[in-house]
């Protein structure tokens, strides 16, 4: 299944950057980047996984309430105890289920919407989510850890990928 796939491809780049990456420069502040973290956008893009994982044989999943958990981003080896988490859950679910994903785009109403979803659409959306910060990611290993080797797709989509090799569909 090409979604799992596309998941465990994630996860490993991940889990590269996590394994190279000294712990001092994985909680430095980032000035490019708003001084954000490299572990603060780890912990969050693996939290979107986490809350599916969490939440989705329940049948309801809301990212709004995800846990937003500081050892993530402060310590590099629960990091990548949690991709390791997070690439075991992939492998034992390999189905798609309904899904109802409920979310709240107000500031002032704290009633949230529910929107009919399922599984695989719920970890297409991970994917996307997750390339989109390991983008970010790059940025920030390029101003405080250039040593880190970054794989070489590591935060460009695969439809950006195949468009620049030639073969787009």
């Amino acid at each position: 299944m090409k979604l799992i796939s596309a998941c465990k491809d994630i996860f490993n780049q991940l889990e590269s950057v996590v394994e190279h990456i000294t712990q001092e420069d994985f909680t430095k502040e980032v000035d490019t980047l708003n001084y954000s973290t490299i572990g603060q956008h780890i912990r969050h893009t693996l939290e979107f996984f986490t809350c599916l994982a969490h939440h989705h044989t329940q049948g309801i999943v809301n990212y709004d309430k995800r846990d937003h958990d500081r050892m993530i981003e402060s310590d590099k080896t629960i990091a990548g105890a949690l991709i390791k988490d997070l690439y075991d859950f992939i492998d034992q679910n390999p189905k798609d289920t309904q899904l109802v994903l409920e979310a709240n785009y107000s500031m002032v109403n704290e009633e949230p919407i529910s929107i009919g979803t399922t599984y695989f659409r719920e970890l297409a959306y991970n994917i996307e989510h997750a390339i989109h910060h390991m983008a970010i990611i790059k940025i920030g290993l390029k101003e405080v850890a250039p040593y880190v080797p970054i794989p070489a797709h590591f935060g460009v989509a695969v439809s950006t990928i195949r468009y620049q090799d030639g073969t787009a569909c």
